[in-house]
């Protein structure tokens, strides 16, 4: 065989090699096509938003986004919802502040909340996985209810908290030039990556969302797994809770109002089945940037706050239709 031959076979292989690649990850490479032109066209539109502080404001206000958003990863890959990650981070948020006022250590504070959303996430995840109830009418109930008691405890009003508690630190400090917020965002989602792409429990996960009976047959519990995904949602919603109120300075019944359809537009613009057995974190995460920069840019574009709610979906609607015409596509290239 000449050097020219082979050269050319070794080229081929390349090609090829690198083709599979674009289509095992269609839905990845298409958002973050999307993501680059979404950021491309609100720094043509407006001067402010490629500035630093403007930058650094969407990685701080989008950590909430970010954390529940990879839990929910999880939740919608088992073929499961989790419509209640709104409430438990208000009931979470009010009750963090009711707490701080009551004169309870901020550490003993954020334990006790952590522990509140895991055992919420238990209790739906139990009527999910050994009741057989669907995820939607189990969640559609806690969402429901735990704002009920969160109202309940405030009667309508926020709950302030004192700006001299350490407690603040975690909505509000600085660290080597970056949010905490965002730093703490950082760090569960390298837990969420290592955990759904390295780990047996994200094998089952995946598994369960593609053929639940196979998994079981195999010798795994599946409804042990499944209850542990909400488990996991709840207390990720419930973090997102403490960074919301440590950042206001407040606890509001109000707070994460439609903040359970926005993580579940991340999650899926991030190319995550809504039928379950596919998933990806890293989608996930540019699906969250996606929503937070179209936020983010339509305010610094001052559009009415009328329109922008139109605008926001009409966009993600858009960009999910073209990431599943590209998976499609690449489903049926193979």
């Amino acid at each position: 065989m000449s050097e020219a031959t082979h050269s050319a076979q070794s080229r081929k292989v390349r090609e090829g090699t690198w083709r599979e690649a674009m289509l095992a990850n269609g839905s990845v490479v298409s958002i973050a096509l999307f993501f680059l032109v979404v950021c491309i066209v609100f720094s043509v539109a407006t001067h402010a938003f490629l500035t630093s502080p403007n930058l650094l404001n969407i990685l701080r206000q989008s950590a909430p986004l970010l954390i529940v958003a990879a839990a929910m990863t999880f939740v919608i890959t088992t073929g499961g919802i989790d419509l209640s990650v709104g409430s438990v981070l208000a009931l979470v948020a009010t009750l963090s502040a009711t707490l701080l006022q009551f004169g309870f250590p901020w550490p003993t504070v954020i334990l006790g909340m952590l522990a509140l959303g895991a055992l919420l996430g238990a209790v739906q995840g139990y009527f999910v996985a050994y009741e057989g109830i669907p995820a939607f009418i189990v969640t559609l109930a806690g969402l429901s209810v735990i704002r009920g008691v969160a109202l309940l405890i405030t009667g309508g009003y926020s709950i302030p908290v004192d700006p001299g508690s350490s407690f603040t630190v975690i909505g509000r400090a600085w660290f080597l030039g970056v949010p905490v917020p965002a730093l703490i965002a950082l760090a569960i989602l390298a837990i969420a990556y290592l955990a759904f792409n390295e780990t047996p429990f994200g094998r089952y996960v995946t598994g369960i969302g593609a053929n639940a009976e196979a998994v079981r047959r195999a010798g795994v519990n599946t409804r042990q797994m499944t209850l542990f995904v909400y488990v996991i949602s709840a207390t990720a919603a419930a973090v997102a809770g403490i960074i919301i109120a440590a950042r206001l300075g407040s606890g509001s019944s109000n707070a994460g109002q439609g903040f359970e359809l926005e993580v579940i537009a991340a999650v899926v613009l991030g190319g995550t089945s809504l039928f379950g057995g596919r998933g990806t974190i890293i989608g996930t995460v540019l699906g969250a940037l996606t929503v937070a920069v179209i936020g983010n840019g339509l305010i610094l574009a001052h559009l009415s706050p009328f329109l922008t709610p139109i605008v926001t979906g009409t966009i993600i609607l858009i960009a999910i239709w073209l990431n599943f015409r590209l998976f499609r596509g690449a489903v049926r290239s193979r």
